[in-house]
C-alpha cells in the first residue's frame, strides 16, 4: 500500500444491523477495505433499540465497532478517538445528527467529512426546515461533502449549501459476498426491498401486473413492511426478511431481477442503489426503471434492461433467447468488478482524505499532524 496508515473514525447509522437500512452493507464494506488497506477505522454506532433487536453482524470482524447510548456516552468514552483521529466522517441519518456534526467540528483536530448516503431526500428534508441529522450551517465547516449520489447534484450542494469540496462516493457491493452461484431457477422475476410508498406504484407496474398477465410465471419479493392491504397475485410469493447472508442465493434463484429505484432518487438521477450492484455481482440480469446517468454505471440494453411498463417487462420474461439472457448478466457483473466493488470506493475515499492532508515542500503526505491540522 503506497498510501500511508491513517486513523479514521465514522459515526454512521448502522453497521451492525441490515434491518431496514442500507446503510450498514455499504459501511461494512468500506470499513472492510480501508482496514485491508492498512488504515486503523474506528465505527461508532448510536445503540437504539429497533437495531439492538436486529443485528446480524453485532461485531464485525474488521476494525472497532462501538455501541454508544447517548451523546453525554458520545462525548465522555470517544472525545480522544475523534480529537485525535486524521478524518472524521459523519454520515447521514445519525440521530441527532446535527448535534453530533457541531460536536464532531469543535473536537476533532484532524479533517472532518460528511457523506451523505441520502442525497436527494437530504436536501428535500432540507428544504422543508428539517435539519435533524444535519443543518444547512453545518454543511460548509466540513472540509469535504461525501455524496451517495452524482451527477447535478454535487453543484446543488456546493453553490446552495456552500460546501467547501463536494465528491461523489456510490454505494458498492463486495464480491466476495455477491457471486455467480449453481442453483436452481425458482422464479422468473425477484425483487428485494423494503416497503416504500413512493416505490410501490412501480412495483405494481413492473412485477405485480406482468404477474397479473402471466399467470404461469413464478415471481417473488422479498422485504419487511409491506401493508396487509396488498393484492399480490397469487404467483408471487412473499418472504418477509431476508438478511444479507441470504441475498446471494435469492439472487442466483431469479432469471432476472428487478430494481425500483425511490422517486426523489430518480429526480436526482444519478444514484445507483446497492441492490442494483450487489444483484449484478451475481451476474443476475437486471431489469430497472429509468434514472438520468443509468448509462454512466450500467449500458442498458447490454448491461442492464430498462422497462417502464408491464409490456415490457413480459416481453424481457417471455421472449429474451436464453444466451442473450445470460450475456446480460455476465456483462453486468464484468462492470461491476471493474468499478463498484468495495475496494474501489475504499481507494477512492482514501484519495479524497489524502488530498485534504498537509503536505512537505516535497509533496510527501504527512498523516497523523493532527494537532497542526
Amino acid at each position: 500500500m503506497s498510501a500511508p496508515p491513517l486513523k479514521i473514525v465514522t459515526l454512521g447509522l448502522s453497521i451492525t444491523s441490515s434491518w431496514r437500512n442500507g446503510h450498514a452493507t455499504t459501511y461494512r464494506g468500506l470499513v472492510s477495505e480501508l482496514v485491508a488497506r492498512g488504515h486503523d477505522v474506528l465505527f461508532l454506532e448510536r445503540d437504539v433499540p429497533w437495531y439492538a433487536q436486529n443485528r446480524d453482524l453485532p461485531t464485525p470482524p474488521y476494525g472497532r465497532t462501538a455501541l454508544y447510548s447517548s451523546l453525554e456516552e458520545l462525548e465522555e468514552r470517544f472525545a480522544p478517538d475523534v480529537r485525535d483521529a486524521d478524518f472524521v466522517m459523519l454520515g447521514s441519518f445519525v440521530p441527532q445528527g446535527a448535534t453530533v456534526a457541531e460536536w464532531v467540528l469543535k473536537t476533532a483536530r484532524g479533517r472532518k467529512g460528511f457523506y451523505d448516503i441520502d442525497t436527494p431526500v437530504t436536501l428535500a428534508r432540507l428544504a422543508r426546515g428539517d435539519c435533524e441529522y444535519i443543518a444547512p450551517g453545518l454543511i460548509p465547516r466540513f472540509d469535504i461533502y461525501l455524496s451517495f449520489t452524482g451527477g447535478p447534484i454535487l453543484n446543488r450542494v456546493e453553490s446552495e449549501y456552500g460546501a467547501r469540496r463536494v465528491r461523489v462516493l456510490y454505494c458498492s457491493v463486495d464480491p466476495t459476498l455477491y457471486r455467480p452461484e449453481q442453483r436452481r431457477l425458482k422464479w422468473d422475476l425477484g425483487y428485494l426491498g423494503t416497503y416504500s410508498d413512493d416505490r410501490q406504484h412501480a412495483l405494481d407496474r413492473l412485477m405485480l401486473e406482468p404477474a397479473r398477465r402471466w399467470k404461469k410465471g413464478q415471481f417473488a419479493v422479498a422485504g419487511p413492511l409491506y401493508p396487509d392491504n396488498i393484492d399480490w397475485p397469487p404467483n408471487v410469493q412473499r418472504i418477509a426478511h431476508l438478511p444479507p447472508p441470504e441475498h446471494r442465493a435469492f439472487y442466483n434463484a431469479q432469471r432476472f431481477t428487478l430494481n425500483i429505484t425511490r422517486v426523489e432518487m430518480i429526480r436526482a438521477g444519478y444514484s445507483p442503489g446497492v441492490r442494483l450492484f450487489e444483484a449484478a455481482a451475481c451476474a443476475t440480469p437486471i431489469i430497472t426503471d429509468y434514472w438520468e446517468g443509468l448509462e454512466t454505471i450500467f449500458e442498458p440494453g447490454k448491461e442492464v434492461l430498462v422497462s417502464g411498463s408491464p409490456q415490457e417487462t413480459l416481453g424481457y420474461l417471455c421472449l429474451m433467447p436464453e444466451a442473450e439472457r445470460v450475456g446480460v448478466g455476465r456483462r453486468a457483473r464484468a462492470r461491476v468488478l471493474a468499478q463498484h466493488t468495495s475496494a474501489h470506493r475504499a481507494a477512492e475515499l482514501e484519495t479524497y482524505i489524502l488530498e485534504l492532508l498537509p503536505t512537505k515542500r516535497e509533496g510527501t503526505r504527512i498523516p497523523g499532524l493532527r494537532a497542526s491540522i
